[in-house]
C-alpha cells in the first residue's frame, strides 16, 4: 500500500518546538562528545605504548561492528522498539565511556579493557544511529523536514569544529576527561529522548500473511525447533531486507544511495589526497587541522543555506547544479599538487564542503518523505551502510593512486568520478515524489 507524506499527523510540532529542540540536542550532544572522544583516542592509545597498527585495527573494527549492526537494530527499530533503543544505547554508552574514564584515573589500563570499552560504545552508538533514523519524520510535518535536517546537519558540522578542539583541549588537561565528557554527553542525549512527548513508534507495516497464520497444533510430522529456528530466521531476514527492497524500487532512494555513497568516497579520497601532498610539501600538523577547521565551519554555512537555496531553485536543480559545481572544485589539486600551500587546500576544501550539504540536506529530506514510518530505520540502514562502506575504502584508494601513480591522480579520479556523477543526475534527475509504498 502507499502512504503520502502529506498524511503526517498535523499534531506534529515544527522545527523549534519542544520535541524537535530535544531531538537536536540529543543529537548535538552525542556528536560533540564522540569527536572530543575519538580526536584523542588515537593519541591514548600511542601513549599507552601501543603501535600504530593497533590504532588502525581499533578503528578499523570498529567501523566495521557499526556497518553490521545497524541493519540488524533497524527490524526492532522500525517494529515500535525505537525509544527504548535509543535510551539504552545511550546509557550503554555512558558506561563505557565513563569505564574508560575511570580507569584512566587509576593508572595504565590494560589494552583489553580499553578496547572492549570503544567497541561496546560503538556498538550501541550504532543501535543508536540506527533508532535515531526517522524520528525527524515523527516529530515534524513533512513541509518542514527539509529545514529540520538543515538543522542537524549544521548540528553535525558544528561538532566536527566543536569536538575535537574540546577533546584536545581536554587531554591537556587530563587524559581521562575527554572521555568523561563523551560519558556526560550521552547521559544528556538519554535524558533528551526521555523527555520527548511525541510517539516515536512509527505505524506498523501490515504484517505478512506468514506471520500472522496461527501456529500449527502439534503432530508427528510438525516442524522441529530447528525447522521452526530456520523459518523464524527466514522471517527476520525478510524484514531486515525490506530497506532494500525498498531502496531497489524507489528511483528517489536510488539516486539518494548512488549520490551520498559516491560524493563520500570522492570527499574522503580527495581529502587523504591533500593529506599526503600537504606532508610531501613539508607542511606540518597545524596546516592540516587549518583545513580542517576551514572545511567544518563551510560545511555549517552550507546545512545552515540548504533550505533556502532548494526553495529557490527547487529540488533537482539543487541536487544537479550542486554536483556540477562540485566537478572542477574536486579535479582542481591535480593542478595544484606541485604547487599548493596549505591555504589553497584549504579553499577548496572549504567550497567542497559549503557545496555539498546544499544537495545532501535535499536529498535526505527527499528520502523521509518517500519512506512510510514503519520501514525510516531500515532504509535508512541501507543508505548509511552504503555510504560509510564506501568512504571506508577511500584512504586506502587514494594511498594507492598516490604512491601508484601520481601524487595528483586522487584529485583526477575524484573529477572523473564525479563527472559521471553530475551526467547521472541531469538524466535522471531528483523528481517529485507521491509516497513511500509499504513493502512488507
Amino acid at each position: 500500500m502507499e502512504r503520502s507524506a502529506s498524511t503526517a499527523p498535523p499534531s506534529h510540532p515544527r522545527p523549534g518546538t519542544r520535541d524537535f529542540t530535544l531531538l537536536w540536542w540529543a543529537n548535538a550532544a552525542d556528536a560533540v562528545g564522540t569527536q572530543a572522544s575519538g580526536a584523542v583516542l588515537p593519541l591514548l592509545l600511542l601513549g599507552l605504548g601501543h603501535p600504530p597498527q593497533v590504532v588502525g585495527l581499533v578503528a578499523g573494527v570498529s567501523t566495521a561492528i557499526g556497518l553490521l549492526i545497524g541493519p540488524f537494530v533497524a527490524v526492532p527499530v522500525d517494529r515500535g522498539a525505537r525509544r527504548r533503543v535509543m535510551l539504552g544505547s545511550a546509557t550503554v554508552s555512558a558506561l563505557a565511556m565513563g569505564g574508560v574514564s575511570l580507569a584512566l584515573t587509576t593508572g595504565h589500563p590494560p589494552l583489553g579493557l580499553v578496547l572492549t570499552a570503544v567497541l561496546v560504545e560503538r556498538s550501541a552508538t550504532a543501535c543508536f544511529e540506527a533508532a535515531a533514523r526517522g524520528t525527524v519524520a515523527l516529530v515534524c510535518p513533512a513541509p518542514e523536514q527539509p529545514r529540520a535536517i538543515a538543522r542537524l546537519a549544521a548540528a553535525d558540522q558544528g561538532a566536527l569544529i566543536v569536538g575535537p578542539a574540546l577533546g584536545g583541549v581536554l587531554y591537556q588537561v587530563a587524559r581521562a576527561l575527554p572521555f568523561l565528557a563523551d560519558a556526560l554527553s550521552y547521559l544528556v542525549s538519554a535524558l533528551c529522548v526521555r523527555a520527548m512527548r511525541a510517539d516515536l513508534a512509527a505505524p506498523a507495516a501490515p504484517a505478512s500473511p506468514t506471520a500472522a497464520a496461527p501456529a500449527a497444533p502439534a503432530s508427528p510430522t510438525a516442524p522441529t525447533a530447528r525447522a521452526e529456528l530456520r523459518v523464524r530466521l527466514g522471517e527476520v531476514l525478510r524484514e531486515g531486507a525490506a530497506g532494500l527492497r525498498l531502496v531497489r524500487s524507489s528511483a528517489p532512494l536510488r539516486l539518494v544511495l548512488v549520490w551520498s555513497a559516491t560524493v563520500n568516497v570522492v570527499v574522503v579520497t580527495l581529502y587523504f589526497g591533500a593529506v599526503f601532498a600537504l606532508q610531501r610539501g613539508g607542511h606540518g600538523g597545524a596546516a592540516l587541522g587549518a583545513v580542517l577547521a576551514v572545511s567544518g565551519a563551510a560545511g555549517l554555512a552550507g546545512a545552515l543555506a540548504a533550505p533556502r537555496v532548494a526553495k529557490r531553485f527547487g529540488a533537482s536543480r539543487t541536487v544537479t547544479g550542486t554536483t556540477w559545481l562540485l566537478v572542477p572544485l574536486t579535479a582542481a589539486p591535480a593542478a595544484l599538487a606541485p604547487v599548493a600551500g596549505a591555504w589553497a587546500y584549504g579553499a577548496l576544501f572549504g567550497l567542497v564542503c559549503l557545496l555539498m550539504p546544499m544537495a545532501s540536506v535535499v536529498l535526505q529530506a527527499r528520502a523521509l518523505q518517500v519512506t512510510a514510518p514503519a520501514l525510516q530505520a531500515r532504509t535508512g540502514a541501507v543508505l548509511a551502510t552504503a555510504t560509510t562502506g564506501g568512504a571506508s575504502l577511500a584512504p586506502v584508494l587514494a594511498g594507492v593512486l598516490a604512491d601508484r601513480v601520481s601524487p595528483a591522480a586522487p584529485a583526477v579520479a575524484c573529477g572523473v568520478t564525479l563527472t559521471l556523477l553530475a551526467v547521472h543526475t541531469s538524466r535522471r534527475p531528483l523528481r517529485d515524489g507521491r509516497a513511500a509504498e509499504v513493502a512488507g
